[in-house]
């Protein structure tokens, strides 16, 4: 019997969240690693996504069922690649000076958010991330009567909704495909090797798995001076935006620092105002997880009585380059309020950012309610209006943005 057998190589274009379900004595929930401390992708999270995101009786088909039996198609682990873009399937004794970048991750520095807006205690987490820019390959093999199905599942794996690891609508997870290499191949020809090489041809996959999604632009510009905050200090300043480098596989090192506007911190201010706008239409008082325009745009959680959803939008984290940017530095101190002096050992600092035009990306689908994409939507205004700022210190005037919003490539007024 012929199978049909593809390699995969993917590229992460935003940081990827793949965790290993694990905490450790540093970091509240590391990646996953595979036997040699490299990071690595399940095959049957790779499974699970392409199966979520297909039609059922097509899905049942191809990964199988109670009814129909077990699955066609075998999805091999991603592993990461090197700077040789090869593979490591067995152990190594000394890892290259590219791989030991894989030593250290970035961390994404979270916390919870009450319907005041403000953090709730104890909430505070950290999870490991991996670098935009980083590389896997991965396997896919099926019998070649499944030709059909298979090229819906490469349609899939090409659409740019789709992704990868948890935190999707957090900005995590999205990835774009270096190469697609298949041939239909029989028992002697093959090799379950990730470097195996084979005659094959190199596919162009074009997808219409975004049918079903609206595409919203923001184009800003800050109006002063912003900052997403890192939670850490340097030697300039107490408190600094939070910067990430890429993997740099063509000159196999990390690329220079970028100023990151993360995702997660839109999200929460857009879910905050959506709530309000809902609200005001509806004469109504519920925030947070009560309030339908959030449960139906950002998903809630699983409780006693309920199953929880999951949310409907994915917005994308955005880099700025050094070169793009400019910093400056803010000396504060605390006020004695009977006094008027200042307090001794108030002093500290805070780092803020200036940019030019920078995009955010936000998708959502479209089956929502009318009344909470009309909240959504006019929240996505009062950012380019001023109205709503970003980021920290908003009480002291940074964060306003102005600019545009564009949906499906049309300006939204």
């Amino acid at each position: 019997m012929n199978k049909i057998l593809t390699h995969i190589t993917i590229e992460a274009t935003s940081a990827l969240k793949i965790g290993s379900g694990n905490s450790d004595l540093f970091i509240d929930s590391p990646i996953l690693r595979d036997f040699n401390g490299l990071p690595m992708i399940l095959g049957t999270s790779l499974s699970g996504a392409l199966r979520a995101a297909i039609d059922k009786s097509k899905a049942d088909k191809i990964f199988g069922s109670m009814d129909t039996g077990g699955s066609a198609l075998i999805v091999s682990n991603a592993l990461l690649l090197d700077e040789n873009n090869k593979v490591h399937e067995k152990l190594i004794t000394q890892k290259s000076n590219f791989l030991k970048l894989f030593d250290t991750l970035p961390l994404r520095e979270h916390t919870a958010i009450n319907e005041f807006g403000a953090n709730v205690n104890g909430s505070k987490f950290d999870e490991e991330v991996l670098f935009k820019g980083t590389r896997f390959k991965f396997a896919l093999e099926i019998p070649s009567e499944f030709k059909t199905e298979f090229d819906e599942i490469l349609k899939v794996l090409a659409s740019p909704v789709f992704r990868l690891g948890g935190g999707a609508s957090k900005g995590f997870g999205a990835f774009k495909i270096i190469s697609i290499k298949s041939a239909e191949l029989n028992l002697q020809e093959y090799s379950s090797s990730l470097n195996f090489e084979f005659k094959g041809e190199t596919k162009e996959i074009k997808s219409d798995h975004l049918s079903d999604f609206d595409k919203y632009e923001l184009k800003l510009s800050p109006d002063d001076f912003f900052m997403f905050g890192s939670g850490l200090g340097d030697g300039d300043a107490d408190a600094t935006p939070v910067f990430e480098s890429f993997i740099d596989y063509e000159k196999a090192k990390l690329s220079q620092k970028h100023i990151l506007i993360p995702a997660t911190s839109i999200k929460g201010a857009v879910s905050h105002r959506s709530a309000f706008y809902y609200n005001l239409q509806n004469s109504d008082n519920k925030v947070g997880e009560e309030n339908p325009a959030v449960r139906d745009i950002f998903g809630y959680k699983k409780d006693k009585d309920i199953s929880g959803a999951k949310g409907k939008i994915m917005i994308s984290d955005c880099y700025k380059s050094f070169d793009d940017t400019k910093t400056k530095v803010f000396d504060h101190v605390a006020i004695n309020r009977f006094t008027g002096g200042a307090i001794e050992g108030a002093l500290f600092q805070e780092k803020v950012v200036q940019t030019d035009e920078f995009c955010i990306e936000i998708f959502l689908k479209q089956n929502i309610d009318e009344k909470s994409q009309k909240a959504f939507e006019s929240t996505l205004l009062d950012i380019t209006q001023s109205r709503l700022p970003l980021g920290g210190m908003t009480t002291k005037g940074h964060g306003f943005f102005s600019g545009k919003v564009y949906k499906n490539g049309e300006e939204l007024k």
